[in-house]
Parts: C-alpha cells; sequence; structure tokens
C-alpha cells in the first residue's frame, strides 16, 4: 500500500486503526530493514534475526507514539536502534558470562539452554556467520580470556577464580566497584598494584573508604576488574558495564 509512508498523521492512525496499522508496516518494510542495518553495519534481509526485532521495534514505536515526540521516522529508527541494540548487548553480556565456564574454550558451552529465545537465535546467527566472516565474537572472546588469563597468572590467581569470588549482593558489587574506579582514575595507585602485583588496599581505603575485608575477599576480582576495563578487551568489559559507568569521563 505504501512506499516508505513515514507522515506523523499515518503513524497515529496506524496507532488507532488495527487493519490501517497492518497495511502501514507493510508498506515500511525498506525503512525497517535500513534502520537495522543503520544500528548493526550490515546489511539486513527479511530472513536475518535483525529484522524481526526492528519489525517488533516498528510497531512498539507506533504504540508509544504521539505527535508531541516529533517526527515518527526519526521516534521510530530512534526505537529500533534501542532494541537491536539491547539485543546485541544481551548476546554479548550472555557470551561473556558463558565463557566464564571452564569447558568454554573447550567448546563446551554451559547454560546456553537458560537464555531467551532471541538472545539463542541472535547467537545461531553469530555462528553462522562466523563461517562467512573474518568476525567471530566467539573467537574475540575466547582471545580475551586468553590474554587476561596470562596477565592475571602474574598476580597469582586464574581468570576463572572470578566465577566463585566475584560479588553477588548488590551493596558488595557497589563497594567494589568503588575500589576498581579507584584505581582506574589514580595512575599512581594503578601502577603500584602492577609493580608490585598485588592489591594496594591502603591506598585504595584512603581514595574511597571502602573496607578492607571487603578489599580482602574480594581483591582477585577487584584486580580482574581493573585490569580488564583498562586493558582493550571489550566484550568481557561488557561484563563489568555497572563498574565502566561509574568511571569520571
Amino acid at each position: 500500500m505504501f512506499l516508505w509512508d513515514l507522515k506523523n498523521e499515518h503513524a497515529v492512525m496506524a496507532k488507532e486503526d488495527p487493519d490501517y496499522r497492518n497495511d502501514f508496516i507493510d508498506g515500511n518494510r525498506t525503512f525497517i530493514r535500513f534502520a537495522a542495518a543503520r544500528t548493526v553495519h550490515h546489511f539486513v534481509s527479511e530472513h536475518d534475526d535483525e529484522w524481526s526485532v526492528a519489525m517488533v521495534a516498528f510497531n512498539e514505536a507506533i504504540e508509544k507514539y504521539s505527535p508531541d515526540k516529533g517526527s515518527f521516522s526519526s521516534f521510530a529508527e530512534h526505537v529500533i536502534r534501542n532494541r537491536l541494540t539491547d539485543v546485541m548487548r544481551s548476546e554479548y553480556r550472555h557470551q561473556s558470562e558463558v565463557l566464564f565456564e571452564p569447558l568454554a574454550l573447550e567448546g563446551g558451552v554451559k547454560g546456553a539452554e537458560t537464555a531467551d529465545p532471541v538472545t539463542i537465535e541472535i547467537q545461531k546467527k553469530l555462528e553462522e556467520e562466523a563461517n562467512q566472516s573474518s568476525y567471530d565474537p566467539r573467537a574475540q572472546a575466547r582471545e580475551e580470556i586468553e590474554a587476561v588469563q596470562k596477565l592475571l597468572a602474574g598476580y597469582g590467581f586464574s581468570f576463572y577464580d572470578l566465577i566463585s569470588c566475584s560479588p553477588k549482593a548488590q551493596k558488595t558489587k557497589e563497594e567494589c566497584a568503588k575500589a576498581v574506579v579507584a584505581l582506574l582514575t589514580d595512575d599512581e595507585l594503578f601502577s603500584r598494584m602492577q609493580e608490585k602485583q598485588s592489591l594496594p588496599a591502603e591506598g585504595i581505603m584512603q581514595a574511597c573508604g571502602v573496607k578492607k575485608k571487603i578489599l580482602e575477599r574480594h581483591r582477585k576480582y577487584i584486580i580482574a576488574a581493573a585490569e580488564i576495563l583498562h586493558g582493550e578487551y571489550p566484550l568481557l568489559a561488557q561484563y563489568m558495564d555497572y563498574i565502566r559507568k561509574q568511571i569520571p569521563i
């Protein structure tokens, strides 16, 4: 019916009339694909998982749109971009968490069966594309883990120790985050940690007031988080995004 018809009044009509909405969505399939492609930076066909996510997001945009939100085309692309970004972040976070399991480096993927359907489908797509592309997120994550494993060996512990020593309670996570931020924002403190291959507990306590008991109990996690966020480990850094958000720009 339409050929890329994104007039604001038509979006309002689509919101109020289910039959008109179906035609409106069908008429803007090209726009939906283009908006998805601009987010994921590669061509998107209607056979791709990104297409399905973008279609759902476009329908969501219709549901939430009102004229006071400005141009519907801009609003719709914003919603599509956000939903696709959420899925990609979820996938990278899932891969990082799964790869924390020792068997992951041997090809085992524990916990994948508990992932949500969208994540599972996106993961399958990534694996398929890895056979046709030079970029493989799973291979990159393995490389990052191997590099961090060597780095942490100098501190006397293994990357896989993080599974058991990572903070679980929210309050403890917040305290550990303070300690990591203190290291990342104080070059002298960070250098002292690297030179002595140990956590400069006294310096951290003075810098941010985190209690010694927390620093001792989660020493390995704090060191690893600081090294990962300080280095070039983008996929593993996703796992510690809540810390990175607290680092002053």
